[in-house]
């Protein structure tokens, strides 16, 4: 089976490293696997090396200075449409609406729903979950989500983990070490500084908990993205400033570093207002971390007792700093190691051929 996967970007954000997860684990299952993507900024490669199993596409973005972020991601689609080679494939999988838009009919996995309003971006949106014929969600709350704004039926399919990796760097003194040096003891939050994660919360509930244990640092680590949150990041700039909260901001992390980071935190925030599934807090439990996550019903979905669920600013600073037992940790990193890729990829193919036999 000859199978195209696309994706809007070649920067470590979750839709993308789901996409190639997830193509090196078809491959391993014997499917023809090409992950088709925009190389932004000059990119001529994904942020990690992708497994040679998997045949990669990078279409060249130049950069367009003083272009809307609607602009730029009507170009992206354009620019994805004119270089994509849809008969080529068996089976087209889009993994997010630029490229759903770029390809049209095809099966589509929706992560998490957004909502805009900017008319364009909003018919974007809509395209990329009408049109295709068949879509994917990686949770039972989002696919309930599908079926009540649009009457579509989605498969759930859940996200795999990578947990060996990070399991690995938990006894990996070594690396972990260095990150001890450098940040001391912190509490760590994994992607953009952005609403939807839900960041100033965080330094909200940070702000409280640090009063009893100064020498507590909040990082953040990662984060690139298509949308404008300028805005956003200067109320979250001026709130930790009010707070006397300085926060380190350590931009995107090399892949192989990323682990170790992890792994050396005291706990793990993931505080999002949405979210389709939640693969950095998994790779966190993988690591034996502590997560506290925003009490979602997704995320109750995905995680069940695996995590701490905090709704207030107040349960929030609790949660980070509670102290952790052995059995809780251990019960996690099993459930991060029972989310296997290459489940996930049987469970695409069969998948696959089902709607191709009804096609």
């Amino acid at each position: 089976m000859r199978i195209a996967l696309l994706t809007y970007s070649t920067k470590p954000r979750g839709g993308v490293v789901h996409t190639l997860a997830l193509a090196e684990a078809l491959a391993r299952q014997g499917a023809d696997v090409t992950v088709w993507t925009l190389g932004r900024h000059g990119d001529a490669a994904f942020f990690r090396p992708v497994d040679p199993t998997v045949t990669v596409r990078v279409v060249p973005f130049a950069h367009v200075d003083d272009e809307t972020v609607g602009e730029r991601i009507l170009r992206s689609i354009e620019t994805m449409r004119a270089a994509f080679t849809a008969e080529a494939y068996d089976i087209v999988h889009a993994q997010d609406c630029i490229s759903a838009n770029a390809v049209g009919r095809c099966v589509r996995t929706i992560h998490h729903l957004d909502q805009f309003t900017t008319p364009a971006l909003a018919a974007c949106h809509e395209r990329a979950i009408v049109d295709p014929y068949a879509r994917i969600c990686v949770s039972a709350a989002v696919a309930a989500e599908v079926s009540a704004g649009w009457g579509l039926d989605c498969a759930v399919i859940p996200n795999g983990v990578d947990a060996a990796r990070f399991e690995e760097a938990r006894e990996d003194t070594g690396r972990r070490r260095r990150w001890a040096d450098v940040l001391g003891e912190y509490v760590l939050a994994v992607g953009g500084i952005e609403p939807r994660k839900g960041s100033i919360d965080l330094v909200e509930s940070f702000a409280l908990l640090v009063k009893e244990q100064p020498d507590l640092r909040l990082v953040f680590a990662g984060g690139e993205t298509l949308f404008d949150y300028r805005g956003y990041r200067d109320e979250f700039d001026r709130r930790a400033a009010e707070l006397g909260v300085t926060p380190t901001i350590l931009g995107t992390i090399d892949d192989a570093e990323l682990p170790a980071l992890v792994a050396q935190a005291r706990s793990f925030a993931f505080l999002s207002t949405k979210e389709g599934f939640g693969l950095a807090a998994m790779e966190a439990l993988a690591a034996g971390v502590p997560v506290v996550a925003r009490d979602l019903p997704v995320l109750r979905e995905v995680f069940r007792g695996t995590v701490r669920y905090a709704s207030t600013h107040e349960e929030m600073a609790r949660a980070l700093t509670e102290p952790a037992d052995g059995a809780s940790l251990d019960e996690g990193r099993a459930f991060a190691r029972s989310h296997r890729w290459d489940d996930v990829a049987q469970k695409h193919l069969e998948f696959y051929r089902e709607v191709a036999a009804q096609r």
